[in-house]
């Protein structure tokens, strides 16, 4: 299995040119069953970065571009009318695949996103009545531009806190942006990607993500780490249990990604930062003293007394 992760890793990175630091955090959701949120400004990679995995673990992919004028059907599904038949037949959206890419998501109407809830909560929809069970492995990688762009509009808190992270790609550094115009004037980047995995494979590292242990301090620690958020006032709320289950989750993966069977504090606070912070609105008196919450996050979890 440590010889299929690392193959996976590396075949990320040969088609991906970008942060190897996102592209963990990106696998880390995948093995931890999570969703992710990609924001950042148009045209970083995002869309290959998710492309890229599909094929990786040659997952069925799924795309759908959201604009002003997408509906709800569009995403779950709706149900028509077979002349022949005389019955109401299920035509599928485009959450029926294993990875999803919810490309500018916040650029569709609240109603349409929130057609992704129940999807991303529960591995299933319902369309007039009737459950729908989403094929398994479930992911949804939505991307997103920030949120002061023109035509936009913001994620709800609850749907914001079904994602597992929030990640930013930024800008490659010069050598990544040389090499990725190396590779468009050699043509990779519309080659095939080939899957180094199958999708039994991922299956079989999320059940053994879920038998890493944890010891009753590094549980305390998590729950600590999701309390000390509750208390700084500069937040409008802390952050949710669902929160503190998706750190855990997340933490294993980590560990697991490390080839250990249990999870350090170091885990938690390598995926703390980006498990929480778009979980955390800052209060207005907060925003006038310009806090930011990245910064916020990163001190409190240094305050957090690490167990022996």
């Amino acid at each position: 299995m440590k010889e299929k992760i690392e193959a996976l890793k590396r075949q990320i990175m040969e088609y991906f040119v970008g942060k190897e630091s996102v592209a963990t955090d990106v696998l880390v959701c995948l093995l931890a069953g999570g969703h992710v949120l990609l924001e950042d400004v148009p045209g970083v990679g995002k869309t290959t970065l998710a492309r890229t995995l599909a094929k990786s673990v040659k997952c069925d992919f799924g795309r759908i571009q959201f604009t002003p004028d997408t509906l709800p059907g569009d995403v779950i599904g709706t149900t028509i009318y077979n002349m022949k038949t005389g019955e109401f037949v299920y035509r599928e959206g485009a959450v029926m695949h294993q990875i999803l890419l919810a490309d500018e998501i916040n650029r569709t109407s609240p109603k349409t996103q929130s057609a992704l809830l129940e999807a991303m909560a529960e591995g299933q929809v319902t369309v007039d009545g009737k459950a729908y069970a989403l094929p398994a492995p479930f992911m949804v990688i939505a991307t997103q531009n920030p949120v002061e762009f023109l035509g936009t509009y913001p994620l709800p808190e609850a749907q914001m806190d079904r994602f597992m992270m929030r990640l930013s790609l930024g800008y490659p550094e010069e050598g990544e942006e040389l090499r990725l115009a190396k590779n468009f004037l050699d043509g990779k980047m519309d080659g095939e990607i080939p899957s180094v995995c199958e999708t039994g494979d991922i299956l079989e590292m999320k059940k053994a993500v879920t038998q890493i242990k944890l010891s009753d301090g590094v549980v305390k620690y998590v729950r600590d780490m999701i309390q000390i958020t509750r208390s700084e006032k500069s937040f409008v709320l802390g952050a949710s249990p669902r929160a503190m289950l998706a750190l855990i989750r997340a933490s294993q993966a980590k560990a697991f990604l490390a080839d250990r069977d249990f999870v350090k504090p170091d885990d938690v606070k390598a995926v703390a930062v980006n498990v929480l912070h778009h979980r955390l609105s800052l209060t207005p008196e907060a925003k006038i003293r310009k806090e930011d919450v990245d910064r916020l996050l990163k001190e409190l979890v240094l305050k957090v007394k690490i167990p022996m």
